[in-house]
């Protein structure tokens, strides 16, 4: 893999919430893959249980509410949700819309620091986190 020579920390919210989307859906794609779940329309409608706009928000607050990110990768986090975008929350409201593009943008921070190890963990909490109905049992 070719060296990353972008500095993530120079990137706006938006730049950085585009790639994290990318990543961040491909764990859950593996993830829902993984469980059997191989039909096209069965894997769309699994996957908004994970993706969607709403579903990253409470991940944030389930983040939050079990400390699990540091005042660096909060920083991020506050970079996406506070990011003027020109694109129109869909099926959502504007705060929510904001607060799961934050959740994008500190997943498209990671991953272009190189802070692979970070991203899996937190792929994986919210995965959890998600499976056990938002109960808090994900572990990072």
């Amino acid at each position: 893999m070719e060296k990353n020579l972008t500095d993530a920390k120079q990137l706006n919210g938006v730049t950085l919430a585009y790639l994290g989307d990318a990543v961040y859906e491909v764990y859950v794609r593996e993830h829902l893959l993984n469980r059997g779940i191989v039909r096209p329309n069965m894997l769309q409608k699994t996957a908004k249980s994970f993706v969607s706009a709403k579903a990253q928000a409470a991940l944030i607050a389930g983040m939050e509410a079990q400390s699990l990110l540091s005042d660096d990768e909060w920083e991020m986090f506050k970079r996406g949700r506070n990011a003027k975008s020109y694109t129109h929350a869909k099926n959502t409201d504007v705060v929510t819309y904001r607060t799961s593009t934050g959740f994008e943008a500190l997943f498209g921070y990671l991953k272009l620091d190189g802070q692979l190890a970070r991203v899996d963990e937190l792929a994986q909490w919210c995965i959890d986190y998600v499976e056990n109905g938002g109960t808090g049992h994900g572990k990072a």
